[in-house]
C-alpha cells in the first residue's frame, strides 16, 4: 500500500456480512469493492440500506465497486482480501478454483487475506489450495449479527422501527463487544487490518489468540445443534429441556477440549456446566435484543448454513477421534442432528 492512495479491500461475497463490514470499513476512508457471482450485479448497482438495531437508524452504503470475475482480481493491487463466503461455498470445486485464484493474485505481493469462513482449522486448508504463506493469511470472525431483510421477516421488539426497518436491504446489530475479531496466527496482518477497521469510528476490531478464537466459536455449534433438535427454544428456557440439553453441554465440553482449542479450552471444559451454560446464553439473548437471537439462530443455523454446520460437527468429530478422545457425546448429537 503505497502513501498517495487510500487502502484497498476486496470482500468477496457481498452477503449480509460483507455488506455490514464494506459499510464499515468505507467510513475508514477505505476503498471497498466485491467480488460477486453475476447473479448478484444488478442489487449492487443501487445503495444498500442497512437498519441498524442499535440505534433504530437506517444506513446508506453506496462507496464501493464491484467484480463479477474472480480473474479479474489478479493484478489488481488489493490490499485485503475478506473472505465471507460460508465453509461449504468456499470447500466446494468452484470455492476451491477461487481460492486458488486469490492465491495467484496475492502470492508475491504485501496483500493480505483474512479468512471469515468458520470451520475447523480451515487455515492450513486455505494455505494448502491458495499456495499462500501463514504470514499473509489469518482468520476472522464477524461478532455483528446481520441479516439480509429480504430472506427472512424476523419477529420485532421494541424500540425497534418497523417502518424503517421494512425500507432495509440488510439489518445488524453490534452488541457484544467488539464487532469483528482477527486470531494472531499471522500477527502482522492482525495488526494492520485492525488498525485500518477501527478507523471507522463506528464499530470495533480485536485481536484474538488463535486457540481462544477456537474456544469462542466451535463449542457453540453444539448448541446450535441442540436448539435445532428442540425446536429453536429461548436460550432462558434451554436449561429445562433435560436429556437434549445435557448431552449438548456434554458435546460442548468435548469440543473445548480439542487440541486446537489448547489449555484455554480445557479450563473453559471444567468450568462449563449445564446451569452455567444455559444462563450465560440467556444473557446474551438479552444483550442482543432488540434483536429475536434464536429466531435470527433459527434462520441462519437452521436453515442458511445448516450444511456448513454440520460439517463443522462432523470434522470436531473426527479430529477429536484421531486424538484419541472417545467423543462419545458429540457423535451421539450428530447422529440425532442427521436423523432429524
Amino acid at each position: 500500500m503505497t502513501q498517495d492512495r487510500l487502502p484497498r479491500v476486496l470482500i468477496v461475497g457481498a452477503g449480509a456480512m460483507g455488506i455490514v463490514v464494506g459499510h464499515f470499513l468505507s467510513q475508514a476512508e477505505v476503498q471497498v469493492s466485491f467480488l460477486v457471482r453475476p447473479h448478484r450485479a444488478e442489487a449492487l448497482n443501487r445503495p444498500q440500506v442497512l437498519y441498524c438495531y442499535n440505534d433504530n437508524q437506517l444506513k446508506t452504503f453506496k462507496e464501493y465497486t464491484y467484480l463479477t470475475e474472480p480473474a479479474e482480481i489478479i493484478n489488481a493491487n488489493f490490499d485485503y482480501i475478506l473472505i465471507t463466503l460460508d465453509a461449504v461455498a468456499l470447500m466446494n470445486e468452484v470455492g476451491q478454483n477461487l481460492a486458488k485464484t486469490i492465491g495467484q493474485a496475492v502470492r508475491q505481493t504485501s496483500a493480505k487475506v483474512l479468512l471469515g469462513t468458520v470451520f475447523y482449522d480451515l487455515k492450513p486448508w486455505f494455505l494448502q489450495t491458495s499456495g499462500l504463506s501463514t504470514e499473509q493469511v489469518t482468520n476472522a470472525l464477524l461478532f455483528v449479527h446481520a441479516y439480509a431483510k429480504k430472506a427472512v421477516a424476523l419477529p420485532v421488539h421494541p424500540p425497534t422501527d418497523q417502518n424503517l426497518l421494512d425500507k432495509a436491504d440488510f439489518a445488524y446489530i453490534d452488541s457484544l463487544g467488539p464487532g469483528f475479531v482477527v486470531d494472531d496466527s499471522s500477527p502482522t496482518v492482525a495488526k494492520s487490518f485492525t488498525e485500518l477497521y477501527n478507523g471507522c469510528g463506528v464499530s470495533t476490531c480485536a485481536i484474538m489468540p488463535a486457540a481462544q478464537l477456537a474456544v469462542s466459536t466451535l463449542p457453540i455449534f453444539a448448541v446450535f445443534a441442540a436448539c435445532q433438535l428442540l425446536d429453536w427454544p429461548k436460550f432462558q428456557d434451554i436449561g429445562s429441556k433435560g436429556e437434549t440439553w445435557s448431552l449438548a453441554v456434554a458435546a460442548v465440553k468435548e469440543i473445548q477440549g480439542l487440541r486446537i482449542c489448547g489449555e484455554l479450552g480445557q479450563q473453559a471444559a471444567e468450568a462449563t456446566s449445564e446451569a452455567g451454560l444455559a444462563a450465560s446464553l440467556t444473557g446474551m439473548e438479552k444483550v442482543m435484543l432488540p434483536l429475536d437471537l434464536q429466531e435470527f439462530y433459527r434462520y441462519h443455523h437452521g436453515g442458511k448454513v445448516n450444511d456448513q454446520d454440520r460439517e463443522l460437527l462432523r470434522a470436531c468429530l473426527t479430529n477429536g477421534e484421531a486424538e484419541g478422545n472417545p467423543m462419545s457425546a458429540l457423535r451421539e448429537l450428530v447422529q440425532r442432528v442427521e436423523q432429524h
